[in-house]
């Protein structure tokens, strides 16, 4: 488990020793020296012969420097962006890949929410530095992390990735059992809701969520009503003063009153952004990885995570839960039907709304 800024460190770790081949995905590059010190850590690798290949999301990548794309190109990078803006690919304008990935020698592999930017560095100290999870991962599993990767670099590159090189045979390296879904909508049910809601059935002693854009819909909410109702300890944590998307907050509010009359617990995390996606089931099975609990993750978006069955690893995210919440207020039901005037509410069920676009 990566907290924090720690992840940088273990992913330049990973850079350097890599062998043979490099991949990464992700939404966000901005700005900051460490987009320059990973662009620069990538086109090293790439000079020295390695198989470098990036994947970035056209739109995310927005704000990345010019001369870090040029860098690392002229140092022979495989770089790739997904659904450029072109006229012929208009109608995939709106879909962006939301994944982010990292995968070293087809042997190690990275499972994160993190972007590229000084935002994710140091340790979720203030509102300049947001709190995020990942996981770095050995064995059989990375198999699985790497074809989420070869997906979208075939869809935009037309390069296939097969063979031992890209895929060797992995012995297990420990006991914990784990699982990827990559959410790929091609319309219908998306497996990634499906999962999270049969997960939400699922729970019998405690769900635990945290999540910077929870916008429940009416399925959800009922399902964390039954959760409490059969005496599931049902707590959530979402972003409080601090968030990149007031929009997503004020639609996220559209349940909050029937969800705290109902018994389950609403917190907002005051001192800085939280950005981890995380669900713990009954001490036993995790989940971390990019997907908001949102429309746009489930219907839109391309998004992976990881499944971890395991009652240590869930026991370690559930200690950094808690840490949590000693920078966090707990919503209580009467305050909040106190507070909630009518302009508060008007704005909260207009921006429900275009729900099913953020």
């Amino acid at each position: 488990i990566l907290q924090n800024g720690d992840f940088f460190r273990a992913l330049l770790d990973s850079i350097a020793r890599a062998k043979e081949t490099i991949h990464f995905e992700t939404y966000v590059w901005w700005s900051g020296d460490i987009c320059d010190e990973v662009a620069n850590a990538f086109a090293a690798r790439a000079r020295e012969g390695l198989e470098v290949r990036l994947m970035i999301d056209a739109m995310g990548a927005m704000k990345m420097k010019r001369y870090l794309r040029e860098l690392m190109k002229e140092a022979g990078c495989k770089v790739a962006f997904y659904h450029p803006i072109r006229l012929v690919d208009l109608g995939q304008l709106n879909k962006r890949t939301h994944r982010k990935l990292a995968i070293f020698d087809g042997r190690e592999a990275f499972v994160f929410g993190h972007g590229i930017s000084r935002l994710w560095t140091g340790h979720g100290q203030d509102r300049d530095h947001w709190r995020d999870t990942g996981v770095q991962l050995h064995g059989p599993v990375v198999n699985a992390v790497q074809s989420v990767f070869a997906q979208h670099w075939i869809e935009e590159t037309g390069e296939v990735l097969v063979g031992e090189k890209y895929f060797p045979y992995l012995e297990p390296v420990g006991d914990i059992r784990m699982h990827v879904l990559a959410g790929a909508p091609l319309g219908g049910v998306s497996d990634l809701e499906l999962m999270f809601q049969m997960a939400m059935a699922a729970a019998r002693k405690e769900l635990i969520i945290q999540n910077p854009y929870f916008i429940p819909d009416e399925e959800t909410t009922t399902l964390l009503k039954r959760a409490v109702k059969r005496g599931v300890d049902v707590k959530i944590m979402v972003p409080g003063k601090v968030t990149d998307s007031p929009i997503v907050s004020h639609a996220g509010h559209r349940h909050f009153s029937e969800m705290l009359h109902a018994g389950v617990r609403i917190f907002c995390f005051e001192r800085t952004l939280i950005h981890q996606k995380i669900m713990i089931i009954d001490g036993l099975w995790s989940h971390v990885g990019s997907s908001n609990l949102d429309d746009r993750s489930f219907d839109i978006n391309e998004e992976a995570g990881v499944g971890i069955i395991n009652e240590g690893i869930a026991a370690e995210l559930k200690a950094a839960f808690e840490e949590d919440l000693k920078s966090s207020v707990e919503l209580e039901a009467a305050s909040w039907d106190r507070g909630y005037k009518f302009w508060h509410r008007a704005v909260d069920r207009a921006c429900y709304l275009l729900a099913g676009q953020l």
